[in-house]
């Protein structure tokens, strides 16, 4: 992995979903290259853990999915780093694999709970901070199924398109205040959230990548460490793809 030396030195990052995978990479690689990290996550003692190993600041154990606790949170990181420059939201979960006609109700509602209203409630809440420094980089992690859809994830794939909706009209309106938005989508790369998915469904996401293969978590934190950085300067309310070739727009 290359890391770019000072890269966010004197920056500061919220990463959500930051005790494992992508939020957990991508918040290693800020720390290495300069950073100030506050980790957002459910379980308090795999935070503290986490938190020691990458050397992050901060961290606050939450569910994303209660504004309260998110506006709370904010406000505490804000303090904790003494301003919020990046917010990566990562914080995900697949919920039930199955048809439509057979999905869960209440899996469903806790999906769009965390994947969608989560984003939304973090942005809301650490947007204000951004403007106030008139600067700021969020990157919200969507999916390629938001792009294209997952048979037997209806739920995981409607929340992520939304996502990049979401972010296409929050970059819109902060276009020109110093504070720039971008979604992510990946393809499936090997993370902790697989352990969600049955081995079939597993087996079908990569038989989609023209690659031929799974990402890593490092190839995705590499390109959220750009979107999050100085450098990504003229591109907002847009979308990155690590998708090993399968979306096609």
């Amino acid at each position: 992995m290359s890391i770019f030396r000072g890269r966010f030195n004197g920056r500061t990052a919220v990463v959500t979903g930051g005790a494992s995978g992508l939020g957990k990479a991508a918040a290693a690689r800020i720390v290495a290259e300069g950073g100030q990290v506050t980790l957002w996550d459910l379980n308090a003692e795999t935070l503290a853990a986490v938190a020691a190993e990458i050397g992050a600041t901060h961290f606050v154990a939450l569910d994303v999915a209660d504004p309260d606790a998110v506006t709370d949170a904010a406000r505490a990181s804000n303090e904790a780093l003494g301003r919020v420059d990046v917010l990566v939201a990562s914080a995900g979960i697949t919920g039930a694999t199955t048809a439509v006609q057979d999905f869960p109700i209440e899996s469903w509602k806790r999906v769009v709970d965390i994947n969608l209203n989560g984003v939304f409630y973090c942005c809301r809440a650490i947007v204000p901070y951004m403007l106030a420094n008139g600067y700021g980089r969020i990157v919200n992690v969507a999916s390629v199924a938001g792009k294209e859809g997952n048979p037997n994830a209806s739920a995981y794939s409607a929340s992520k398109a939304g996502v990049i909706g979401f972010t296409k009209s929050l970059g819109k309106e902060l276009a020109g205040r110093g504070v720039i938005a971008n979604s992510l989508t990946p393809a499936t790369f090997e993370s902790p959230i697989l352990d969600q998915l049955p081995p079939s469904q597993v087996d079908y996401m990569r038989s989609r990548i023209p690659m031929g293969r799974l990402g890593e978590v490092e190839e995705s934190a590499a390109m959220v460490c750009f979107m999050a950085s100085e450098e990504c300067s003229f591109t907002t309310a847009s979308t990155f793809d690590t998708s090993g070739g399968r979306t096609t727009y």
